[in-house]
């Protein structure tokens, strides 16, 4: 259900989407203020680390940094996987939004995987706490969407809400102020920039970064949603053999197979959690159609393929990249789930 909060309670407390690609923060009264690339950069990482920034400015080091500097990525597939790095990152978020601490010690309220274990939940807590921050209070994401999108979740009504994350994709039946059912695959947009990397490493001996595999996602989205006139891509990157850079040109087709798999997973756990959930939710999803949040639902053919295998309409929400912000930010600024 949905509760108000005290004032003063607001002004100590952010909303952290902590995500496997982006971290974005949300203040009471002043939204986000901080929306940067979840990476930290250390120097003497496998001996006494050193904690050198984090970002932004981090993400410009990717693969140009040398020993002793080491680039580590907090989260992998939704979930932290380096404490020390959670750690150093909330406490380079808390140093970004300075001005808050003037309340006291800050409540972060964070999204995690609706999947998420126990001990994923307490590694969260810790990392969190050994920042200086308060004991978190911890909410599922795709309930945060909904949220953040402006549906009434206290209905007694089946809403299924498709999160594209970058490390994770999680398919959520929300009814009564709950996630009633959910499913995930591990390991989301990222996934997908890697096995393109693979693919072209394999197949060309032609070596892209993750930048150039992102653009490549974007291209061939176009591609297939039929935007303009062309059927081929082109990739930056490096030839392996000779070690020199040059710019790739192929038929969309050809890079299709590896799309199309990593999309396949989507359909599957959708498919699974509608044939899973009770007839009774199931009508107001057929109703509302699928909505799909997170930075994967900028995948147009995402939505279309998930229609064209269940049936069920699907569609990119307004707002999809920041929906579980918004939530988190409507969470603070009045309300709470309990």
């Amino acid at each position: 259900m949905i509760s108000h909060s005290p004032s003063a309670t607001r002004k100590r407390t952010l909303g952290i989407d902590l995500g496997t690609a982006n971290t974005i923060v949300v203040a009471p009264g002043a939204g986000i203020v901080y929306d940067e690339p979840t990476v930290c950069c250390f120097q003497a990482y496998d001996a006494v680390p050193r904690f050198v920034t984090a970002g932004t400015e981090a993400r410009n080091f990717v693969g140009r940094v040398a020993k002793p500097l080491k680039i580590v990525r907090p989260l992998r597939n939704g979930v932290l996987s380096d404490m020390v790095a959670t750690r150093e990152l909330f406490q380079f978020v808390r140093r970004s939004v300075g001005p808050l601490r003037r309340f006291g010690k800050i409540r972060p309220d964070i999204g995690i995987p609706a999947d998420a274990t126990q001990s994923e939940r307490r590694a969260l807590e810790t990392a969190a706490m050994d920042a200086g921050f308060a004991r978190p209070r911890l909410f599922s994401e795709p309930l945060l969407a909904a949220i953040g999108l402006g549906l009434d979740i206290a209905e007694p009504r089946g809403r299924m809400i498709v999160d594209c994350g970058a490390g994770t994709t999680e398919v959520a039946v929300i009814s009564l102020g709950g996630v009633c059912l959910s499913k995930a695959a591990r390991g989301g947009g990222e996934a997908l920039d890697q096995a393109l990397i693979d693919y072209f490493a394999s197949h060309h001996r032609f070596k892209i970064g993750h930048s150039s595999a992102e653009a490549l996602k974007i291209q061939l989205s176009n591609v297939l949603a039929g935007d303009g006139e062309k059927d081929w891509v082109e990739v930056r990157g490096l030839e392996m053999a000779t070690g020199l850079p040059r710019t790739v040109q192929m038929p969309a087709a050809e890079v299709l197979p590896v799309w199309l798999k990593h999309v396949e997973q989507i359909v599957h756990i959708v498919r699974d959690a509608l044939s899973e959930t009770p007839p009774g939710l199931s009508e107001g999803i057929l109703e509302d159609g699928i909505i799909l949040t997170g930075g994967g639902a900028l995948d147009r053919m995402i939505a279309d393929r998930i229609e064209a295998e269940t049936g069920v309409r699907a569609y990119a929400a307004e707002g999809a990249l920041h929906s579980v912000a918004r939530g988190l930010e409507r969470l603070i600024e009045g309300s709470s789930v309990r």
